[in-house]
């Protein structure tokens, strides 16, 4: 229950404060003074987003704070689970700075606009004129049933449920459509695949390759310098290692004379023993070089493919060749494996919409028991509200799984005896919209166990004795649960416990709006003006006490 509001700098509301009465407190004034812009700031505490164009003074920080009485309800367990400090008296406080940083807390503690938003659902209420015109959408009529049922951990299996089926749908139709498109490269791959298959990169040093086919290729002319090479060491008329084993003896018969010469004959030692070694490698190397045409020819071809296919892969390696070798091989074995992996795939899929189907059904059958009760009580409101021959029922149809359930219902109306219920956006004239939703909303405000609700303009296309009874409904309510009610209606302005009055003051540079509460004999004169205009007649008086009870 809402005990204390405190508006500063918010709209033309430059402060404000009002302490609601527990039961019916009216909320009345001209068209225009600022009434709902009461519910615009009340909409800040329940996590609505702020606009920094609502600051009174641009300049100035916007402050909202309501203290609410939670002692009658059981909400203990909201603050534990969001790690917030429970009072029986909790204070509610949204701040708007002029650079747009908004900010909320919870008995002072700081809280995220998500946090705020389920908090102000456990609290408050708030009917605007548009739920009235929201009522005529099947969605919203639906909502409404749920509401109702207070079926939520069912539907909230539901909707995991349902998640999980689109998630596993989603996976299928997925791979679905990546096979049709794999399937039609499927044959191109698999000739690429076989084409490096044959070709067998990993087996192949390009390198070595290309240095034989260089040998090959020059077979005569390098084992004809190579013998050259080694005729000069061994068989020339002067052979170069005769010379130098002729050198060594010399050498060998002074080196005891110095340590210089014995340095030189050390020097003419090791390259002689390097020509002595080059001399066989020589011979070794020009034995091996042949002529071979068919080795020629073979390697001459690996090579051709191997930079044919290293051409057409747009590739300078053997090993980028073995890396795409690779990747087309993951492609083929996908494909190959698709029609399982679909199986599989398909068969979760399945078992998901059996599960959320089942779910589904289950939801569909509460909602059509719960539909029974609801229809009952809305018939015996509206009976109450002056409408003793209306009829309200709630028709059900079948359509495909979807984010609800299986069901889309109808709302249907007649106010007339005799007369086929219809849709009750097709039938209902605004008085009767209203009534309806009153009807919905009392019933759905008392099986929440709401303990604040708020009415904005319920009253609208009604009068005279439907008036009456709707006030004598919102004061019903009002026994069980805290009611708030602007209006235009004296029958209702006069059912009320406590009564606001919001007037516009224009003695300053701005217009502000201000409310005050009424005196017995200021609520007479204002319930008075509201019959019979600003100069209300000793009769305006009169009436204005009798709906009073004075």
């Amino acid at each position: 229950m809402l005990k204390n509001l405190t508006i500063k700098n918010y709209a033309l509301i430059q402060e404000l404060e009002i302490q609601p009465d527990s039961g019916l407190n009216i909320i009345t004034g001209e068209t225009g003074a600022g009434k709902s812009i009461m519910l615009g700031a009340l909409g800040l505490l329940m996590g609505n987003r702020a606009d920094v164009k609502a600051l009174f003074n641009e300049e100035e920080k916007c402050i909202v704070e309501g203290t609410f009485d939670l002692s009658k309800h059981s909400l203990q367990n909201f603050f534990e689970e969001n790690d917030l400090d429970y009072e029986d008296l909790t204070h509610i406080r949204r701040e708007i700075s002029p650079n747009g940083k908004s900010r909320a807390f919870v008995n002072d503690s700081p809280v995220t606009l998500d946090i705020l938003k389920e908090l102000g659902e456990l609290l408050m209420d708030i009917h605007s004129q548009h739920d009235t015109l929201l009522l005529g959408n099947a969605g919203f009529q639906l909502k409404t049933l749920d509401a109702y049922g207070q079926h939520l951990e069912l539907i909230q299996n539901y909707q995991i449920a349902y998640q999980k089926f689109k998630k596993a749908l989603h996976q299928y139709q997925s791979l679905s459509e990546k096979a049709e498109s794999l399937k039609k490269e499927f044959d191109y791959n698999s000739h690429l695949l076989d084409e490096l298959k044959a070709l067998q990169p990993e087996k192949i040093e390009q390198y070595e390759l290309e240095s034989e086919l260089q040998v090959l290729e020059n077979a005569e002319e390098i084992k004809r310098k190579l013998a050259v090479a080694y005729q000069a060491l061994n068989h020339s008329d002067l052979p170069a290692l005769q010379l130098m084993k002729e050198g060594q003896q010399a050498l060998q018969t002074i080196a005891h004379l110095s340590p210089r010469y014995e340095a030189l004959k050390e020097r003419w030692n090791s390259s002689l023993i390097e020509l002595l070694d080059i001399s066989q490698e020589l011979e070794i190397e020009e034995t091996k070089v042949e002529a071979d045409p068919t080795r020629l020819e073979m390697v001459q071809d690996s090579l051709n493919q191997l930079y044919k296919l290293q051409k057409k892969h747009v590739v300078d390696s053997t090993e980028a060749l073995i890396q795409i070798k690779d990747d087309l091989q993951k492609k083929v074995d996908t494909v190959l494996n698709l029609d399982e992996e679909l199986s599989t795939l398909n068969a979760e899929k399945e078992e998901a919409l059996q599960i959320a189907s089942e779910i589904a059904l289950q939801l569909s059958q509460l909602r059509q028991k719960e539909a029974s009760h609801l229809q009952e009580e809305i018939r015996q409101l509206l009976g109450d509200l002056g409408m003793p021959n209306g009829n309200f029922e709630i028709h059900f149809s079948t359509k495909e799984l979807g984010p609800d359930g299986l069901d889309a219902v109808q709302f249907r109306f007649s106010a007339n005896k005799g007369s086929i219920p219809k849709a009750l956006k097709e039938v209902a004239s605004g008085g009767e919209f209203s009534r309806v939703m009153l009807a919905l909303k009392s019933v759905l405000a008392r099986r929440a166990q709401l303990p604040t609700i708020i009415f904005d303009e319920i009253d609208t296309g009604i009068s005279g004795e439907v008036a009456v009874k709707v006030g004598q409904l919102l004061q019903t309510m009002s026994k069980d649960l805290q009611v708030i009610v602007i209006t235009h209606l004296p029958q209702i302005a006069g059912k009320g416990q406590t009564h606001f009055f919001v007037y516009k003051e224009d003695s300053g540079a701005k217009t502000i709006s201000k409310m005050k509460k009424l005196s017995t004999e200021e609520r007479i004169n204002e319930i008075a003006k509201m019959i019979g205009g600003q100069n209300p007649s000793e009769s305006a008086m009169n009436s204005a006490k009798e709906l009073l009870h004075l």
